[in-house]
């Protein structure tokens, strides 16, 4: 798998992570196999990538989906004023309405919509998550056409930089205060890692990220 292949899965992966917990998820947990596909991602992004990171918490042979959604609540879902890890980049940096429209935006400059099934909203990790794979799948498919990514490549960097990128290290931080589990806290270490690994190699290819308003696309 190419990097450009690997960062799209990645992403999706980490995406499906920050949703709430499932009995899949905690399968894969418990299995060792969410650790070795991240791992095996991470590795054909650059080998580099993770180096210093602790990744044994993302496996544990005692995980539970109910243990893990428990968790999950506490630390992330309990409401606007009931946590300070909110996974909205709006509650982290704000103001939350400004955030999402600028969000929504860059969606819709790529045509896409979030339709009533959606369950997050625009600025929350999991759909801004799926913004970068969806990037990416761009990327790699017109590459492999021998075509122009640029659209898709210098929207990376910028969704990244007005975006997760910003708001990212925040939450991170926060969470190290609230004593999360182990595996939480990889996952976080993890995402904050694979921003800054890409806005800085994005930055480097292509310059910096342009600050202005999304809508000015």
């Amino acid at each position: 798998m190419n990097a450009v292949a690997a960062r799209s899965s990645l992403y999706g992966l980490l995406g499906e992570c920050f949703a709430y917990p499932d009995e899949e998820f905690a399968d894969s947990v418990r299995s060792g196999s969410l650790a070795r596909r991240i791992a095996g991602l991470a590795g054909a992004i650059d080998p580099a990538l993770l180096d210093g990171l602790d990744l044994a918490s993302l496996a544990d042979a005692t995980a539970t989906q109910h243990g893990l959604a428990i968790e999950y609540t506490r630390l992330f879902d309990a409401g606007a004023r009931g946590t300070g890890c909110a996974l909205n980049g709006g509650l982290q940096v704000g103001p939350q309405m400004k955030v999402m429209e600028e969000a929504v935006r860059f969606y819709n400059h790529f045509g896409l919509t979030l339709g009533e099934e959606q369950k997050e909203l625009p600025d929350h990790l999991t759909t801004e998550l799926d913004f970068l794979h969806f990037l990416s799948c761009g990327e790699h498919e017109r590459g492999s056409r021998g075509e122009s990514a640029d659209p898709y490549i210098l929207a990376q960097r910028d969704f990244i930089a007005r975006h997760p990128g910003r708001w990212v290290p925040v939450m991170h931080s926060k969470l190290e205060s609230l004593g999360p589990m182990p595996l939480f806290l990889a996952l976080s270490a993890v995402l904050q890692r694979l921003l800054q690994h890409e806005l800085l190699r994005l930055e480097a290819a292509h310059g910096a990220a342009s600050l202005k308003p999304s809508g000015e696309l």
